[in-house]
């Protein structure tokens, strides 16, 4: 599972430092680090593994997700998507949210059992469980520390639900076992695709598969019987947000056999925010007005730009015959469930709440 040869400490990571793997020392100190790790297939990246101590994660009650519980594997990403909202969660780990997200990964190597543990106490209800919530369970590392497989395993054999969200083509390799899954538990499949330029794609996610290898992995999970939801997100301002731009992307992903997309546009947190803008200053500058103007002072586009988009959208989902969602993660629904939270009323009800997914064993594979 593991790389042997390879692993660095001491003067080996003040080597790493200095050759563009930044602050790699400071995960000495990460508890249950195993060891940290290089290899020459992956250029620049270091792999700290470690041992967990628990492996679900609860969703605060105040948030907008249709989830309660997440699991993952991985923290940082090789992806290294520019506009990334997980980014801000390397500083918990003393370590900024640009390079060393994109460089430094921690591998939790005991993961699946740690998680079948979990999931065998008393305690423990079967709530859905959500994997590709914060970094993507099926970036490059995965195929090398193999950890989804356990993972799965587990959740099915303990008759939890699950999802997954991933950009990866990797899932493709554990689409039999996520068949088999689905024989016992709802279990629902979505792709991320953003971009429908390669050029575009390659400057913005450029450690991610390429869009037509990821539609690719739709069909090939829709033709396994999943109805494959597609995250056309985030919608990227005078970037990837034009009539023409996406009435193609979404021929594209109607043509691979999705059933439903969700769509939202760009957000941009505290950590991805700083790393985006001045991606935008370096390769179009001649929008870092426009997005500063949109996103200065807040987070999310301006409601009226949101407004427009979904209106604009709302013909061409219905025209290529997708079922459409909208992004959970915006201000109106966070500050509904928020006032659930504060009222003590469960996530997903209210007025507003958005449903829970409706995760369904597929017919097919009965």
């Amino acid at each position: 599972m593991r790389w042997s040869g390879q692993t660095i400490g001491g003067a080996d990571l003040e080597s790493a430092r200095t050759e563009g793997t930044p602050q790699a020392p400071a995960l000495l100190h990460l508890a249950g680090l195993v060891r940290s790790v290089r290899t020459p297939e992956f250029q620049g990246v270091t792999f700290h593994e470690v041992t967990a101590k628990s492996a679900l994660n609860k969703v605060p009650a105040a948030s907008s997700m249709p989830f309660r519980w997440t699991v993952n594997p991985y923290r940082g990403c090789s992806h290294a998507c520019v506009y990334c909202f997980a980014r801000s969660s390397h500083r918990y780990l003393d370590l900024d949210s640009g390079a060393d997200f994109d460089q430094q990964v921690v591998v939790k190597v005991n993961v699946a059992d740690v998680l079948r543990a979990e999931l065998s106490r008393r305690s423990w209800t079967g709530e859905l469980v959500a994997l590709g919530t914060n970094t993507d369970p099926y970036q490059r590392a995965e195929g090398r520390y193999g950890l989804m497989p356990g993972i799965i395993s587990a959740l099915a054999d303990s008759g939890t639900p699950l999802s997954v969200l991933t950009k990866g083509t990797l899932l493709r390799r554990d689409l039999p076992q996520l068949e088999q899954a689905a024989r016992r538990v709802p279990v629902d499949i979505s792709l991320s695709i953003a971009v429908f330029d390669d050029a575009l794609q390659k400057a913005v996610e450029p450690g991610t598969p390429s869009t037509a290898a990821r539609l690719a992995t739709v069909r090939a999970a829709a033709d396994a019987g999943f109805a494959v939801t597609v995250f056309l997100m985030p919608i990227m301002p005078w970037l990837t947000d034009s009539d023409a731009q996406l009435d193609q992307a979404l021929a594209r992903i109607a043509e691979a056999g999705a059933a439903r997309v969700e769509h939202g546009a760009l957000h941009l947190r505290p950590g991805a925010k700083e790393w985006f803008l001045a991606w935008i200053d370096r390769e179009h500058p001649e929008l870092a007005v426009g997005y500063r103007r949109f996103y200065g002072r807040d987070s999310y586009a301006p409601a009226a730009y949101r407004r427009d988009l979904a209106r604009r959208l709302r013909p061409l989902l219905e025209r290529h015959g997708l079922e459409a969602r909208e992004d959970a993660d915006q201000p109106e629904q966070r500050r509904a469930a928020a006032h659930r939270a504060a009222a003590g009323m469960p996530a997903g009800t209210g007025a507003g709440a958005r449903p829970a997914l409706e995760l369904t064993p597929q017919p097919a594979l009965f």
